[in-house]
Parts: C-alpha cells; sequence; structure tokens
C-alpha cells in the first residue's frame, strides 16, 4: 500500500481529480453571480409597449407650415426586459419626422417615423409607421375681429349696443390655403342669463371657413378685451295722488301735493308706451289736519325698475262746520213776473255802450337756484352736473305768478341714455299750468363717469 501511494501515477491521479473538483467549484460560482446580477448568457426576451410618444417635427419654422402630423404615437420595444424597464422609465429616446431639406417641395406628402437616442440593443415599432402631411408657405396676414354675444341672454326689458373690440385688429399666420379660407374672425364674448349690467371681460379669438369651421392658424394677439354696453329704454312720467276714502267729519282735504312730481320708469320700449302717468292712493280717512305722509310708490308689473320707490305727500286741510258741511243749497223759488215788472226790467236792461277789455297786464317772476335734478342714472355709473342749480324766470299774469312758488316748479335732466365723457343735455321743465318759462341755458353740461369696481 505504501508503495502505492509512493507511486508517481497515484500523484498524478490525486492532482488530476483536485484541479477537476476546483474547476467545477469555480464555474457553479460565477453561473450564479451572474444570474444575481442579470448578467446570464441567456437574457429573458420582452415587449413593451409606451403609448403616447411626442412627436418632433424638423422643418423651416420661419418660411413653412406643416400639418397632419400627429402629435404623439405609440412605440412598442422589444428587448431584454432589464433594459425595456429602464427605456419605459427614461423615456430617453425621441420619435420625429425630418423634414428639414431645403429643397422640399409644397403640397402632400408621405412621411415615416423615425427614432433616436434608443439603445441599439432594442428594437421599435412605432404605431403608426407614417403619416400623411402636407406642407405649405407660411402666410401672415392682418384681419379685423368683430365681437358676438347671444342678445336672448339679456335680462327682459335691456338692450345691448354694438360690442366694442380692443384691438381691432389681430395677425394671423398658418399655411398659405388655409389663411386663404378666413371669411370670419370672431371674438366671441361669453355671457351669463339675466344680463342687465355693462360687460367688459376678454374673449378668444377664432378664425372661420364660410361654413364656420374652425381653420388651424395661429393668431396674435389669441384674445381681445371686449366692452358691451347694456341699457335699458326709460319713461319720465308724472305721479298722481288719488283720494281714497272719506274725509273725517270736520276736515276737508284743500290741496294734496306730491314731490317729487315725476318719476323715471326703466322697461321695455313697448310697455313704457303705454304709461303716461303713476296712480299714488292717498288714504285721507285718517287724516286730521295738515299732513306729510312718505308713501310707496306702485311699481307696475310691466316695468322692471323705476328712480323712485317712495315719494313725499303733502296734505293741506281745513276746518268745516259739519252742519256746513253737510247743508245742500237752498235754491230759492222765483215769483213770477208781472208784465209791469218785465217792462221794468226791459227798461233798466237797456245796453249799455260795450267797453273794450283791456288785455291783462303780462308779468314776470324770477327764482333763483332752482335746484337740477338728474333721472336715470344707471347703478354702475356717476353724473356730475356743471352747475346742479340755475334761475328761470316765469311769465304770466300777476294773479298767477302770485301763486308760484319754488317747490312748483322742477327742472331734471335725462341721463339714463349716455355714454361715459362730458355731454350737453336739454333740460326738461315742469311748471304749472297757464305760465310760460325762459332760462338763460336751455342746456346742462353732465360728466358720466364709470363707478370703481369692488374689489
Amino acid at each position: 500500500m505504501d508503495k502505492f501511494t509512493n507511486s508517481a501515477w497515484f500523484m498524478r491521479i490525486v492532482a488530476f481529480a483536485l484541479a477537476a473538483l476546483l474547476f467545477i467549484s469555480i464555474n457553479f460560482e460565477m453561473e450564479s453571480d451572474k444570474k444575481s446580477l442579470g448578467l446570464s448568457t441567456a437574457p429573458e426576451i420582452s415587449t413593451e409597449t409606451i403609448e403616447n410618444v411626442p412627436v418632433e417635427v424638423y422643418y423651416d419654422r420661419e418660411n413653412l407650415v406643416v400639418s397632419g402630423v400627429p402629435e404623439t404615437v405609440d412605440v412598442t420595444l422589444k428587448g431584454a426586459k432589464s433594459l425595456l424597464i429602464n427605456a419605459k422609465n427614461q423615456r430617453d429616446f425621441k420619435v420625429y419626422v425630418d423634414l428639414s431639406d431645403p429643397a422640399i417641395s409644397m403640397g402632400d406628402r408621405t412621411v415615416t417615423f423615425k427614432i433616436s437616442e434608443l439603445n441599439e440593443k432594442l428594437v421599435a415599432t412605432i404605431d403608426p409607421e407614417y403619416a400623411e402631411v402636407n406642407v405649405q408657405e407660411r402666410v401672415t396676414k392682418e384681419f379685423s375681429v368683430e365681437a358676438e354675444y347671444n342678445s336672448s341672454l339679456l335680462e327682459e326689458g335691456y338692450t345691448a349696443g354694438q360690442p366694442t373690440v380692443s384691438p381691432k385688429t389681430v395677425k394671423i399666420t398658418g399655411a398659405k390655403d388655409a389663411i386663404e379660407q378666413i371669411s370670419y374672425v370672431k371674438a366671441n364674448l361669453e355671457i351669463s342669463k339675466g344680463l342687465n349690467e355693462t360687460v367688459n371681460s376678454k374673449a378668444t379669438v377664432k378664425a372661420l371657413d364660410r361654413d364656420l369651421n374652425k381653420l388651424d392658424v395661429t393668431i396674435e394677439p389669441s384674445s381681445v378685451a371686449v366692452s358691451l354696453k347694456v341699457s335699458i329704454p326709460s319713461k319720465t312720467v308724472s305721479i298722481a295722488p288719488k283720494q281714497i276714502g272719506k274725509a273725517k267729519d270736520g276736515i276737508r282735504i284743500t290741496s294734496i301735493s306730491v314731490d317729487p312730481k315725476e318719476v323715471t320708469l326703466f322697461g321695455s320700449e313697448t310697455s313704457l308706451e303705454k304709461i303716461d302717468e303713476i296712480n299714488l292712493p292717498v288714504n285721507i280717512s285718517k287724516i286730521d289736519g295738515d299732513t306729510e305722509l312718505e308713501l310707496d310708490l306702485n311699481k307696475p308689473d310691466s316695468v322692471q325698475k323705476m328712480s323712485l320707490g317712495k315719494a313725499q305727500v303733502k296734505i293741506r286741510t281745513e276746518k268745516v262746520d259739519v252742519d256746513e258741511e253737510n247743508a245742500e243749497p237752498v235754491v230759492e223759488e222765483e215769483e213770477p213776473e208781472t208784465e209791469q215788472k218785465q217792462e221794468e226790467q226791459i227798461v233798466e236792461e237797456k245796453p249799455e255802450p260795450e267797453e273794450e277789455d283791456e288785455a291783462a297786464a303780462i308779468e314776470s317772476k324770477t327764482f333763483n337756484d332752482i335746484q337740477i335734478v338728474p333721472v336715470g342714472i344707471r347703478d354702475d355709473q356717476d353724473a356730475e352736473l356743471e352747475s346742479d342749480v340755475t334761475s328761470i324766470t316765469l311769465l304770466g299774469e300777476a294773479d298767477d305768478l302770485k301763486k308760484i312758488t319754488k317747490d312748483d316748479i322742477n327742472l331734471t335732466v335725462d341721463v339714463s341714455n349716455l355714454d361715459e365723457g362730458t355731454h350737453d343735455v336739454d333740460l326738461a321743465v315742469k311748471v304749472p299750468e297757464g305760465v310760460e318759462w325762459e332760462l338763460d341755458s336751455k342746456t346742462v353740461s353732465v360728466t358720466i363717469t364709470q363707478k370703481d369696481e369692488e374689489t
């Protein structure tokens, strides 16, 4: 046995066996390490679809317009799973269409999508594979903008003027054939139902063809400022006090006056045409003497609003004897006239020479510092009069003039339909019947300003 173990062959066999075991052990460990690191010599092949990948288009943007290229495509990648995961997460590749050749011709053409910056070990398939595009000369042209709105959204009775636009023109850039198709350039003002005040807002500009289809063009500026003036027709009518009820015993109503004497109504023109005055019922059944009341004005159903909601009423009375108040006039019976009396009467009634009636002398009376009242001021405006008082001269018979006071004179100026700015407006004069009037100036300067919007 010792002889065999000490032989050279025995040593060779043992050495070979150890070498084989060492080789097998090392290879097993390397395979394990590769698998743990994903370095297997036979990697797992997989596919992954990445949706909505943006498409870039390369072309001469200063002189050309390209249409028809989709904004995104879907890309399917095939390759090692580890590479796919990295590509999907990073999205560090690009899909593009190359139309940068200076010699490219105008018109329709078919182009294929290309991909760049993708790992060379991955295979890509693009869906769709190609696109039908149109190449046109780039053109810029200036157009006027027309504002529009839905008039049916205005509150009943209100009207709107022609909307104004700022700026009035825009520059539109696009393909030559698209620019030639432009028939309308509209800025649609969005308003809400029941609109009853002036609107100042922004509106997006759109270019439309003759069939009102929106065109694919670039508009500068893309929005404009639109102002829509909304107002309501108005009419100034008198306030007519009407007695209701019966006065108490011993009280006689001598006069009823109202201040102010007029009110401005707002509503549709057809509704206002039917109204000439506003009746103000005054109940006299509880009046004991001279009284001043503040009474509500009843708004007609057809009217949207009134400039006043209340009016001051002055009631003047006098005390009378109850018997006198209820006494009926006594009519004395006439005795039959005898022939003698008739003859005497005829003698007494001899016509006398007619004298020419002297014309009643016309006199004048001047009232100073008569207040001028603006009516019809809109909620969103302020009205300032250059002078809110003036003098007026009344012409008439002396007896008539003596009875007139300042309270009987009413001067108003209607500002309901005035735009912002300064205007000369006619004065409306109301004086008692039977007298004429003269003014130094029949107009007054009124400045209309827009109220500041509340923040």
